[in-house]
């Protein structure tokens, strides 16, 4: 499915569910009505039955068997919707084979599928978005391409899988079902279209990338990449500071606010679990950074207005905070009665460089060297046609600058860089600026 295109932003400081797919208007996710490309607006075989039987599934995998070359795979959640980023709808597209609708929910386990692909490369867009859902549910790509990250390195200005499609292949999708609620059931013949539709070009689309890097000279270095997402488990998070990434709450600046704050999430996560929605749909991250800066103790003190949301989310609040107002004084409560020495400490210190903010004052010279290796990415990155986050992770860039090697030569960079996950392609580019930057600020 089509998906918004990421910034170099630290994963940590994005908010989850800060777009909430029941504030789209879908007229904003409609392509450009005045594009001069071809509109695909339906699969040329039509829109297949969705596959929800035993027996359905052993037909489609009979067909996928005996198809030939790589398959297209796309998965659908229900992002903002349900609990979690479980699958809801897998489709597989393999040249012989058509294209298959497989619904995950009333089958549970799709091994079967895994199996009879084996080492098939799989084409997905975006991938990372996708494994870690066909993983819960038995699949796994032994060999991939991925065409938004073949896209990203191709230099293409927009990576988007519609505008990917619009620049290879003169095509451009519907868009105005991606975010939708995809555990709805009976799905709606105009979701399912939309569905076949994501997988209907996807390997003609990869073939054309290829042959793109492959002139660019970049082929290789996608190759590598795509090895390296062979093995993505997804973000590892610790729940236990999960609340730390409630949208808003650098507002709090006292440790009893944080520590009603910290109740909230907690209770509101546990409300979100048992009715199986999005977090944000009991209420939103706003409303517990209001109520933990607040600390209303009486159920007419809840309710308060906020002028920053939006009226679908400002009648979803006061719903959430009319409906469950006991949870959330009993969690006020907990969080104002909770002793001094077991208040939540500032935010904990990870194994990385504190933020870039504070190296002038810590560490001039990593500030410096900081300051001149960006400028020589940024040029790196327009001469390579490459976008800077894909050039090297920001993260890296800061852990080998702010404690570099000694000696730092290329080859000592190289290899710390080797030793935090770099693939050789970008240790070969990137390694000497490291090294002539700390070779400049010592």
């Amino acid at each position: 499915m089509d998906r918004p295109d990421p910034t170099w932003t630290d994963p940590d400081l994005l908010a989850p569910g800060a777009l909430d797919p029941a504030d789209l208007d879908p007229a904003d996710l409609d392509p450009d009505p005045t594009s001069d490309y071809e509109r695909l607006d339906a699969p040329d075989a039509g829109v297949p039955e969705v596959v929800e039987t035993e027996e359905g599934l052993a037909r489609a995998v009979a067909a996928i068997a005996a198809g030939s070359g790589p398959v297209a795979v796309d998965a659908e959640r229900a992002s903002g919707y349900r609990y979690g980023q479980k699958a809801y709808l897998v489709q597989l597209r393999r040249e012989g084979a058509g294209t298959w609708l497989i619904d995950p929910v009333p089958l549970g386990d799709l091994s079967v599928v895994d199996e009879v692909l084996g080492g098939t490369e799989w084409v997905l867009h975006a991938a990372t978005q996708d494994i870690p859902c066909l993983d819960e549910v038995g699949m796994r790509p032994r060999a991939l391409f991925d065409t938004e990250l073949g896209a990203r390195l191709a230099g293409l200005p927009r990576v988007g899988l519609s505008a990917s499609m619009e620049y290879y292949l003169g095509v451009t999708l519907a868009k105005e079902h991606s975010a939708v609620d995809w555990s709805t059931r009976p799905l709606p013949e105009p979701w399912l279209r939309y569905a076949a539709l994501d997988v209907e070009l996807l390997v003609e689309l990869r073939d054309r990338m290829e042959r793109d890097l492959l002139e660019q000279g970049k082929l290789e270095w996608a190759r590598q990449e795509f090895a390296a997402l062979v093995d993505f488990q997804g973000p590892q998070k610790d729940q236990a500071e999960a609340w730390r990434r409630t949208s808003g709450m650098h507002k709090l600046r006292k440790p009893r606010a944080n520590a009603v704050l910290r109740e909230l999430w907690w209770a509101r996560d546990g409300v979100a679990r048992e009715r199986d929605v999005a977090p944000g749909r009991v209420v939103p991250d706003s409303t517990l950074v209001d109520l933990a800066a607040r600390m209303p103790r009486q159920p007419s003190d809840l309710a308060a207005a906020r002028p920053d949301q939006s009226h679908s989310r400002q009648r979803r609040a006061q719903q959430g905070l009319l409906r469950y107002q006991r949870t959330w004084l009993s969690a006020i409560k907990r969080g104002l009665e909770l002793p001094e020495d077991e208040l939540p400490e500032p935010t904990p210190r990870g194994d990385g460089p504190p933020p870039p903010r504070a190296w002038v004052d810590r560490d001039p010279a990593a500030a410096a060297r900081l300051e001149l290796a960006r400028g020589d990415l940024a040029a790196l990155s327009e001469r390579v046609d490459v976008p800077v986050e894909n050039l090297m992770t920001p993260d890296l860039v800061r852990r080998v600058l702010w404690r570099p090697p000694r000696p730092a030569t290329a080859a000592s960079v190289d290899v710390a860089l080797a030793e935090l996950g770099a693939r050789p392609w970008q240790r070969e580019l990137v390694a000497p600026l490291l090294a002539a930057a700390v070779d400049e600020h010592p």
